[in-house]
């Protein structure tokens, strides 16, 4: 989204210590630029403790420094069907927390269900192939309402259904921009200016 200055990835605790098992500083090559994967070693601290280390993984595009942020998702430590990341980020769901399997379905309630995140879907995020829930739809408006999958203007942007993009609105000229004389003061407007016929 244009509007956004950043990307936030969540994965869950299991996959990120999957990752830290296996991958942990290794680098990766997509489309002939490089990425290094680097895993926090505090990754199993699920605290909030250490606000100032908060993210446990990160994707480094090792040509420009740019990078992603990885946080892991995890069973909240004292509530109940909560599921947290280190950066605050809290959902209240119906589903339990399994050491095996990470994620099973528990007692129903009126916050998301096993069913509404999985399976994942295939779908695209700026041209690239992503997962997501499966009941996106239901998700974002539960989280956002309704408007969030009807409204096509947003933050000066509007979403063109042709080519699924956002893309910034662009404003008409004023007067000003298309009439030079008109960005003058009106005391310095006059019939003799070459640039200002009157």
């Amino acid at each position: 989204m244009p509007w956004d200055s950043d990307i936030d990835v969540q994965m869950t605790n299991t996959t990120v210590h999957f990752l830290a098992s296996y991958y942990n500083m290794t680098i990766h090559t997509y489309e002939k630029r490089n990425y290094l994967l680097e895993v926090n070693p505090k990754y199993t601290d699920g605290s909030y403790i250490d606000y100032l280390n908060v993210i446990d993984a990160r994707w480094i595009d090792i040509e420009t420094g740019l990078f992603i942020d990885i946080t892991a998702v995890r069973p909240h430590p004292n509530r109940r069907n909560v599921l947290c990341s280190k950066d605050k980020h809290e959902e209240r769901v119906s589903i339990a927390y399994n050491p095996g399997t990470f994620l099973q379905h528990a007692d129903p309630d009126n916050y998301y269900q096993g069913q509404d995140l999985f399976p994942l879907r295939d779908s695209l995020f700026e041209g690239q192939r992503v997962k997501i829930p499966y009941a996106y739809a239901k998700l974002l408006t539960m989280e956002y309402g309704k408007a969030s999958l009807t409204k096509t203007k947003y933050s000066g942007h509007e979403f063109n259904t042709t080519s699924m993009e956002w893309e910034r609105i662009r404003q008409a000229p004023s007067p000003q921009d298309l009439d030079p004389c008109l960005r003058l003061h009106p005391m310095m407007r006059s019939p003799g200016r070459p640039d200002c016929r009157g």
